[in-house]
């Protein structure tokens, strides 16, 4: 099972996000989406579990949670925007895997039995930081694989070279 993972869009969507994430059986967005618009995007790919970020405001954003939680393939998913509000123990919760967001830093790391992922930012490009998103792999007992994919995006390319010419 593939669970696309996604985080500070800060309203841009790329194409290039959509269409890694196309095939996933579950996307989480991990916060800061910007606009609801992304959120209908995604469900047309798969079915969305979202929190609120720090930036999402208005009335929209009030109907996202704070955090949430997917249970997928027996695996329990803890989703909350910043990592550093986490104000529950995952591992005695029965959680195996948390997702957050809000760093714009792609990362992972296992403690006491939990995978935390941080898939990084897919939107407007932040500092130096790359553009990346992640596909979380499920596949019954064995551990979770967490695949980090960084983004490209695509920019307006002429189709012919141009040419130089002295003055």
């Amino acid at each position: 099972m593939v669970i696309g993972l996604i985080s500070d869009t800060h309203g841009l969507l790329r194409p290039e996000a959509v269409e890694v994430l196309r095939g996933s059986e579950l996307i989480i967005h991990a916060g800061d989406v910007g606009l609801p618009e992304i959120l209908v995007e995604l469900r047309t790919i798969a079915p969305v579990v979202a929190v609120r970020g720090n930036v999402d405001q208005g009335e929209w954003a009030d109907r996202l949670p704070v955090t949430a939680m997917a249970e997928v393939a027996a695996v329990r998913v803890y989703v909350i925007h910043d990592v550093k509000e986490l104000d529950l123990d995952p591992a005695a919760s029965g959680f195996r895997v948390v997702v957050s967001g809000h760093s714009h830093k792609h990362g992972k790391v296992e403690r006491g039995g939990v995978l935390y992922v941080n898939p990084g930012s897919a939107g407007p490009r932040r500092f130096r930081l790359p553009i990346t998103v992640a596909r979380l792999h499920l596949q019954g007992p064995r551990k979770p694989q967490v695949e980090f994919i960084e983004l490209t995006p695509v920019y307006f390319r002429p189709k012919t070279k141009p040419t130089s010419t002295s003055i």
